[in-house]
């Protein structure tokens, strides 16, 4: 029987950190090997990292690459190793997979179908490899074999399809099929989005079904280069069972998930599968001397305990954003974190995820390996507990006007208490009146609630920036900014004033579900080690009504009152940026959504509200702090969603909108989901 253990180790890298991704790469082959592991397959561009933007294109980059290959391949004795680089062919750069084995390399694969879409951009620096193609490349005065590469080693043959190359129709791998492939490696760089991990798992056990294969799949971890969170899925399937998959989300350099196949099962189903034979890739023979005392093994996945609890996209939320803000924290060699916290939902989000952050890396690694990951930050060295942590790396500050309430400060305070964080607490109105002073001395009047709104709402968020940057300078921390995806989409914010940040942690998540979050967090909590974690400090803002607090209290100002409720927002949102509708395409699916709770008169007002806003606040976003992706609807036009900082701002399309309004009266059909 041909039966091997193989295994798939994610890796959390760095783009252009030569040494750590090398020694996380060798780190990872050194524990295969201990595990008595034949084949192991690592990540998509994991020697330079994947988010290497335009320095892709420097020669030294590549040179780097292949330096580090050549440390990498010392390692390989007695396994097989798949990795990935970039690779210059003919003046081309392609995006490339080598396979490894016992200090050799056999041969470099290279990425067929390129993503160029959302968070994606490869066209921009690689080629695209032509089907059915081979050439060589020569490295060190020795020439390897490069393209569509059946690797046969004694009799077990090994294919490599790259991330993209097995989500697309005529893949690599219906091409290695005809070959009789029994060994099908995938090292991906797949970011994170929510329940994408479902969509992964059925690809992958679909592949190895249909492809009569054992398919072993990877992908990278954590927080690579500032926007994309990778949760290390990696999953090994053979003849349609998914036989292992790994825990996601780890604070680790690395993991290793292995299993145990037998490539005769997969070929007595071979047999059975009837096609026209077609043109096959070209084979690579080498002699690798496999084990033969390896047994069989009755294995099948299973779900992670936060994975069954009926809470998936809560938890996905609460671990991806943790990990993102752990890795960001210690990459960038900050000492901690500042919040300006106002007790309102979206700081209080916030706050809660950098407690929720440590008591996640204590789940994964352990306190004593958490304080190792971040060991750039010696004042937490000698802490015992994650409360003393807390206190060290989250700083909140409170910054009260006279339009501040007693509720609101209650309530941040309450939270950085629950959680350990420190507090600060000052109050800025004589700031206020002295910027106020200023201006009304220039201008020769008063400035009044009356005639100047936004500007006396502005001045107070302004405000606030220089106090919270200066307590953040002093301590060498990252400002996060507050910012949540509903705001995003409609400006509703201050520049420079609550959107001041290094970071916006939220910005990739809308407000109403927010809101709903927070709650869970207070009441149910996130699994962590058999038990759940709750915030119950957060039990004051939740029972609080969102607002900015920056006009008279008197005024009784709320957010959903200055914009409309979140719930509304966040559908035109979806149809309108997401899928693209028109302003009267989106107010028809508006009428059908909410045609039993609101006014067909208040749905017509809130979409053409939210369509000018949308068009004119395009500068803002273009100036947000980098956030998160999370899902397929990101609005930040680095990374996602673009749109023209200057257009005609729909004014044709609001005519038509205002037209349609008018002449049609209002539909009777029912509520329906969305």
């Amino acid at each position: 029987m041909k039966i091997l253990k193989v295994a798939s180790g994610a890796l959390n890298q760095t783009p252009l950190d030569w040494k750590q991704n090398a020694k996380n790469c060798i780190e990872a082959i050194e524990e295969a090997k201990a595990q008595k592991v034949s084949i192991l397959c690592l990540p998509e561009l994991a020697i330079t990292g994947y988010g290497c933007e335009d320095a892709f294109y420097s020669p030294d980059v590549q040179r780097k690459a292949l330096e580090t290959l050549q440390e990498i391949k010392d390692h390989t004795a007695g396994i097989v190793v798949c990795v990935g680089l970039p690779l210059e062919i003919n003046n081309k750069l392609f995006n490339a997979a080598c396979l490894l084995a016992d200090k050799n390399i056999l041969g470099f694969a290279c990425k067929r179908h390129l993503p160029n879409y959302g968070v994606f951009y490869e066209d921009r620096w690689f080629h695209r490899w032509p089907d059915n193609l081979k050439d060589e490349v020569s490295i060190n005065g020795f020439k390897y074999p490069v393209g569509d590469l059946i690797f046969e080693l004694n009799n077990v043959k090994i294919a490599i399809e790259i991330c993209e190359d097995a989500w697309v129709p005529n893949r690599p791998a219906d091409s290695y099929f005809n070959s009789g492939v029994d060994i099908v490696l995938n090292p991906s760089a797949s970011p994170f989005e929510f329940n994408k991990f479902r969509t992964r798992e059925r690809l992958i056990i679909e592949s190895s079904r249909s492809h009569a294969c054992s398919y072993i799949y990877t992908n990278l971890l954590g927080n690579e280069s500032g926007r994309l969170i990778f949760d290390g899925d990696a999953q090994i399937a053979s003849n349609g069972v998914l036989l292992r998959s790994s825990d996601r989300f780890s604070y680790a350099s690395h993991t290793l998930t292995t299993a145990v196949i037998d490539t005769d099962q997969t070929a007595v189903d071979f047999t059975k599968i009837k096609t026209r034979p077609k043109a096959t890739p070209n084979k690579v023979s080498f002699t690798f001397e496999f084990p033969t005392n390896v047994k069989p093994s009755y294995e099948e996945a299973t779900l992670e305990a936060f994975e069954s609890g009926g809470s998936i996209k809560e938890e996905e939320f609460a671990r991806a954003v943790c990990l993102g803000l752990f890795d960001y924290l210690r990459k960038s060699r900050s000492q901690g974190f500042t919040i300006s916290l106002s007790g309102g939902a979206d700081s209080s989000a916030c706050t809660a995820l950098c407690g929720l952050m440590i008591r996640l890396a204590d789940e994964s690694i352990g306190f004593d390996a958490m304080k190792t990951r971040l060991g750039h930050i010696k004042k937490i060295q000698a802490c015992k507990t994650e409360e003393e942590v807390s206190h060290e790396i989250i700083h909140t500050i409170y910054q009260g006007t006279e339009n501040s309430s007693d509720e609101t400060k209650n309530s941040a305070r309450a939270l950085a208490e629950s959680m350990g964080a420190k507090f600060y607490d000052v109050n800025i109105n004589g700031l206020v009146e002295q910027y106020t002073g200023m201006i009304e001395g220039q201008i020769d009047r008063e400035l009044t609630w009356a005639t100047d709104d936004i500007a006396l709402q502005n001045i107070q968020a302004r405000v606030r920036a220089p106090g919270v940057w200066l307590l953040n300078n002093i301590t060498g921390h990252l400002l996060l900014a507050t910012s949540n995806r509903s705001e995003v989409a409609v400006g509703y914010c201050t520049m420079d004033g609550d959107t001041a940040g290094s970071i916006s942690p939220i910005a990739g998540i809308d407000k109403h579900w927010l809101r709903s979050w927070l709650i869970w967090l207070e009441k149910k909590g996130c699994h962590v080690k058999g038990k759940h974690i709750k915030i119950e400090g957060l039990k004051y803002v939740n029972a609080l009504n969102p607002t900015a607090e920056l006009r008279p209290k008197d005024q009784m100002q709320s957010d959903e009152k200055d914009l409309m409720p979140y719930e509304v927002l966040d559908a035109i949102e979806k149809v309108a940026v997401k899928d693209k509708k028109s302003p009267t395409e989106s107010f028809q699916y508006m009428e059908v959504l909410w045609a039993n709770e609101y006014s067909r008169e208040d749905l017509f007002n809130w979409t053409t509200r939210f369509f000018k806003l949308w068009s004119r606040n395009q500068w803002k976003r273009e100036r947000y702090a980098p956030s998160f992706h999370l899902d397929n609807r990101n609005l930040d036009p680095r990374s996602w969603c673009r749109f023209p900082i200057l257009s005609g701002g729909f004014e044709q399309e609001l005519k038509e909108l205002k037209e349609y309004f008018e002449g049609n009266a209002k539909p009777k059909s029912k509520k329906i989901g969305f």
